[in-house]
């Protein structure tokens, strides 16, 4: 692994976790829990099958994931995030806070997952009626779908589709997560491809997070 050679702390961090893929290996690690090869090469698109493997290889070495061989009827390996590994939680949620702020423009090549869809929301709001009735807002976007469930306070995200939800937001991944993320107003979402049905002041209980704040949510997924 190479070195910035330098005796600080950011330095050796970034000696771990700065070169290309890595992080993003980690985000998966935290989104899909223990995964093997072939999941992690399908949660990130565009990453080569030899520099995955050796990016799996220096993250095992440098103690921030295990790998271990499961019985049948998997009989694969399973790479698991250790106690090291997972301790970068709120770096990723700090970074993706704070890259919102690029999220403006919608590349026509961006790959685009369900489970991108759905951990912003969790990751990045708050639900600021924590007296009010449950309720669950249906996201579609590039044909991928989330679901988010509002109650006790909390918001709380998965991958997939419900029946009859409270609100449906169906468009474009830059309207959809823009809306949610408070980066653009219903109005702005809606001329830039959103169809909003149902209740739309749910829109008020969902409360961005905003740099500067004391702390960014502690939520994870299975």
């Amino acid at each position: 692994m190479r070195s910035y050679g330098q005796y600080c702390s950011i330095a050796r961090s970034l000696d771990v976790v700065g070169d290309r893929w890595t992080l993003l290996i980690v985000r998966e690690l935290f989104l899909q829990g223990s995964c093997r090869f072939t999941d992690l090469k399908k949660g990130l698109p565009g990453i080569a099958t030899n520099l995955l493997s050796t990016r799996l290889k220096e993250l095992e070495e440098a103690g921030l994931l295990t790998r271990e061989d499961a019985p049948p009827p998997i009989a694969t390996a399973l790479y698991t995030l250790s106690e090291t590994g997972r301790a970068l939680e709120p770096v990723l949620k700090a970074l993706g806070l704070w890259g919102l702020r690029f999220m403006a423009e919608e590349r026509p090549d961006d790959a685009f997952q369900a489970r991108w869809l759905a951990y912003a929301p969790e990751w990045f709001t708050t639900d600021t009626d924590p007296g009010a009735p449950s309720a669950v807002i249906q996201l579609i976007a590039a044909d991928e779908a989330a679901v988010v469930e509002l109650g006790d306070g909390r918001v709380r995200t998965r991958v997939g589709r419900v029946t009859n939800p409270d609100l449906l937001l169906e468009g474009p991944p830059r309207a959809v997560l823009g809306l949610i993320n408070g980066l653009i107003d219903l109005e702005r979402a809606t001329a830039i491809g959103l169809i909003a049905t149902g209740r739309t002041s749910l829109l008020t209980r969902l409360r961005p997070y905003r740099e500067g704040t004391a702390s960014v949510p502690d939520a994870s997924h299975a």
